[in-house]
């Protein structure tokens, strides 16, 4: 339990000294009750580790590039939905959005970080489907939610300058789950 409070720790001294695109300042944490309807309204709980994010870090804004999407209302001016409601358009979209995998950041082009809010680690996808093909569009960007905050806060996500062209694997549960 140590090593989850080192590692909130390190995400809310960076969470507030950055603001990323559109945000003024770091919203506040959601309370309980804002948790307990968000995950009323999806139908599932939210890993123990994102749950935290949003109720002792703040209501997204913080993390890699756009930063965490708001958990249920939109707070940012960039534009995009908060995680409840893009989960809801992916899962009705012509994509066939898997069930439980919940959009938590957008990358810009259309491009997704997606929590796996089925598995126990809370493993972490991307959903890239600029190539066409949906059958080709999900990839393992990192086993867990741990690890995709650490390679965020080290510099060394696939996302990071230094990367030069890192070949994600496929997910294989896309179609599965759909």
């Amino acid at each position: 339990m140590a090593e989850t409070e080192q590692l909130m720790d390190r995400v809310a001294t960076r969470a507030r000294a950055t603001r990323p695109w559109g945000w003024d300042s770091l919203p506040a944490p959601v309370d309980a009750e804002t948790l307990a309807r968000a995950e009323d309204s999806l139908g599932f709980c939210l890993p123990p580790l994102l749950a935290a994010l949003y109720t002792r870090i703040g209501d997204g804004g913080f993390g890699p590039e756009y930063g965490l999407l708001p958990l249920l209302e939109e707070k940012s001016s960039g534009g995009e939905p908060a995680v409840v409601e893009k989960y809801r358009t992916m899962r009705e979209s012509e994509w066939g959005w898997p069930e439980g995998v919940l959009p938590i950041s957008h990358w810009g082009c259309a491009m997704y970080a997606c929590v796996d809010c089925r598995t126990d680690d809370a493993q972490v996808l991307l959903f890239e489907p600029n190539g066409g093909d949906p059958r080709h569009a999900w990839f393992v960007d990192s086993p867990d939610l741990t690890t995709w905050l650490t390679a965020w806060l080290d510099g060394t996500g696939w996302y990071a300058e230094d990367n030069d062209d890192p070949e994600l694997p496929l997910w294989q549960d896309d179609r599965t789950r759909a």
